[in-house]
């Protein structure tokens, strides 16, 4: 793995409060039991735009899944609609020790995110949950926004559903305190992401 984001592991924050671990206990429960049944563990992390907080859970999740040796776990991210992966969530990103490289220029770019040398890259762009560079089946749909859990009361094709909102980043947009809140709100899904995984046992 990067020697930055080891060092980025290195330091976030170990509290995880009791509230929370009520919220990513089901998660952890799912992936426990596709592991324990030898099935291949296919999540989904899905908010309105795809642009901000998908895209950070789903990096971060996959990076887990390896720090912590969970094989045959596989990272995708939506939204209920398509935009943008926002640049500032790959500059926040090569902050943190990530290498990422733009693949693409046009209004919704593609982006290959490397967490290691010699590991396949996580892809994002983004797309409607349903796209077909998703999983239409045998998936764990996370809900990372208010707005993606209510207007998508069903997601079609989950075999579960997990409810793990963040707060939006986006609000500090164009404010003094971007780069911060930014930095903040990755390394929050990432100690939870870190939690998660280290749930798991092998």
């Amino acid at each position: 793995m990067n020697n930055q984001i080891l060092e980025t592991i290195s330091i976030l924050s170990q509290n995880i409060t009791e509230e929370r671990i009520e919220v990513l206990q089901p998660l952890v429960n799912y992936i426990q039991s596709k592991k324990q049944q030898n099935e291949t563990i296919r999540l989904n992390f899905i908010c309105t735009h795809n642009s901000r907080r998908s895209h950070l859970s789903q990096i971060w999740a996959q990076t887990m899944a390896h720090h912590f040796g969970i094989k045959d776990v596989f990272c995708y991210s939506g939204g209920t609609e398509a935009t943008a992966m926002f640049p500032k969530v790959a500059e926040t990103l090569i902050n943190q020790g990530f290498h990422v490289q733009k693949l693409s220029e046009n209004t919704n770019p593609v982006y290959a995110v490397k967490y290691d040398q010699i590991e396949a890259p996580v892809i994002c762009f983004s797309k409607e949950y349903s796209n077909d560079f998703n999983p239409k089946r045998k998936f764990g749909a996370i809900m990372t926004c208010d707005n993606a859990d209510e207007g998508c009361p069903i997601v079609f094709g989950a075999e579960a559903r997990f409810p793990i909102k963040y707060n939006d980043p986006k609000i500090f947009d164009a404010t003094e305190q971007q780069t911060e809140k930014y930095a903040e709100r990755s390394l929050e899904i990432a100690g939870e992401m870190f939690w998660v995984f280290k749930s798991i046992t092998k």
